[in-house]
């Protein structure tokens, strides 16, 4: 019974896309009022890097990120997914934690507990932080990547 709950629990926490999938396009609003889209980011390595303001292990691996952002700038492109409920606190965290990447963008959502923005539905994130390293063709290539090991994969 116990392997049968932590084998549920995996599979549910586990994200709909994995490595080898083409990551799904979408169109969102950056914290600077412009718009994008995912596809615009072809033919660059990208990190999607699913996170929200009020998550404690996700503010604990900012400092990671925004080094990473700074070793990687000529290879990789961060794009920051918060869900949230309002607008406020994530602005607020992005100051307070130094994620000066253009591509912060936040997926509203009217529960924290399911996590259903649009785009974390799009993805399956079930659970935050969750990242998914994407390569220049747009193929999924490492999912829940820890930022210390990105720039490892990058040089791969």
């Amino acid at each position: 019974m116990l392997a049968a709950w932590f084998g549920g629990r995996a599979w549910y926490f586990s994200p709909a896309f994995g490595e080898e999938d083409l990551a799904a396009n979408f169109t969102a609003i950056r914290a600077d009022g412009e718009s994008f889209q995912l596809s615009d980011l072809k033919g660059q390595h990208v990190l999607l890097d699913f996170w929200g303001s009020w998550c404690g292990p996700c503010r604990r691996e900012s400092p990671e990120l925004v080094a990473l952002n700074k070793t990687t700038q000529n290879q990789l492109t961060i794009v920051s997914i918060a869900i949230e409920r309002d607008s406020s606190a994530w602005l607020r965290a992005i100051t307070q934690d130094a994620r000066d990447w253009p591509h912060q963008v936040m997926d509203q959502t009217g529960s924290l507990k399911f996590l259903g923005g649009e785009i974390a539905s799009l993805y399956g994130v079930n659970q935050v932080p969750t990242n998914f390293l994407i390569d220049p063709d747009g193929k999924v290539i490492g999912v829940d990547i820890p930022p210390s090991e990105v720039e490892r994969m990058l040089t791969q």
